[in-house]
């Protein structure tokens, strides 16, 4: 079964950094709207969808969290040649940022290049520096007078980079998190007998604080619930093997924890059941830095959640050139759909 490359495509591509996530929502309520019995969207611009459970006499809820915000920047200043200085919106290694592209959304959308100082006026001190975020700025090819009738202070800027298929890959900016965006619809759409009401929640602001999440769960008070989005694939050159945390092209990945979860190990456990008995090829994932909406999940109900994740093995992680396996996109889809299905059929008792 391949996967639909020209949805996650459209998926990918659409802009929606942290806070400004309109276009990426108006694209998820399109093709998300037919597939749920419920759909709104919450003041902080968060999507909840509820596919209704066909056997539910105790009224339990399961929350699967994705979220729609990709890592970007904001207009902060416009100099007196017409370049423009920002900020990040989630987080950045500088060293990504040369001689990259994006598009500022200010009055209409401007497509500049991130410069810095050429390396051919650098002094032998500088040349040895580690690149900072205040060494770039943005260039328009326009006057400051120009610049100003297009863009202004607080305009959102995201990446440009278009999704292409490499070998069994996909490559784009933003396959965190979009492509968990389209695992949980494609999720939607298959799913056929889950025992419980599923909360299919597409959240906003992951990346600067799992802000969206927070809030949605506190308003669900999930019973079960479950994280989806990318995890680090370090399967490169001189990579040691302590080190890889996921490889590409080796399944999707059960979460054990990361910096800001230690997953429940009923639902661990659950996930490892389930995928052996699916026959649904997975690895396991500890990552020691960084977090997801999981732990929002997880925490913010008023009563908690017995909560896991579902994560996608991608290499180059926060770059403009970020891949995963489409088997393990895949994969990803099969096991959080199995997990739904199956929710009513494990002891959570022991």
């Amino acid at each position: 079964m391949s996967i639909n490359v020209s949805l996650l495509k459209s998926i990918c591509e659409i802009a929606g950094a942290p806070g400004f996530e309109k276009r990426i929502r108006d694209l998820v309520i399109k093709e998300v709207a037919p597939l749920v019995d419920e759909l709104s969207v919450d003041n902080m611009g968060n999507v909840i969808t509820v596919k209704k459970g066909q056997n539910n006499p105790d009224s339990k809820k399961a929350m699967v969290a994705a979220h729609m915000d990709e890592i970007g920047f904001i207009v902060t200043h416009i100099d007196d040649n017409g370049f423009v200085r920002f900020h990040t919106l989630g987080g950045f290694d500088p060293k990504t940022l040369t001689a990259q592209r994006v598009i500022i959304h200010g009055r209409e959308d401007v497509v500049g290049v991130m410069g810095s100082k050429p390396i051919h006026v650098m002094s032998p001190e500088e040349r040895n520096k580690v690149a900072k975020l205040s060494d770039y700025f943005i260039d328009l090819g326009m006057g400051k007078e120009e610049v100003e009738k297009l863009v202004s202070i607080g305009d959102p800027i995201t990446r440009e980079r278009e999704l292409i298929e490499m070998g069994d890959c996909v490559n784009c900016k933003s396959i965190d998190n979009r492509v968990s965006v389209f695992i949980l619809i494609e999720t939607l759409r298959n799913l056929k007998n889950a025992p419980y009401d599923v909360y299919g929640v597409f959240t906003v602001q992951e990346e600067v604080g799992l802000r969206g999440a927070n809030v949605s769960a506190h308003t669900i008070n999930p019973d079960f619930g479950f994280g989806l989005d990318t995890t680090i694939a370090f399967d490169l050159p001189g990579a040691q093997p302590h080190e890889k945390v996921t490889s590409l092209g080796e399944g999707t990945a059960i979460k054990i924890m990361d910096a800001s979860t230690i997953c429940d190990y009923r639902m661990v456990a659950f996930m490892k059941q389930i995928a052996g008995d699916k026959e649904i090829t997975w690895q396991p994932e500890i990552l020691t830095a960084g977090g997801t909406d999981t732990a929002g999940v997880q925490r913010m109900g008023k009563n908690g959640a017995i909560s896991g994740a579902v994560s996608i093995p991608t290499r180059h992680l926060h770059q403009v050139i970020e891949m995963a396996h489409k088997d393990d996109i895949q994969a990803s889809i099969d096991l959080l759909q199995a997990c739904l299905e199956n929710l009513d059929t494990y002891d959570w008792n022991h």
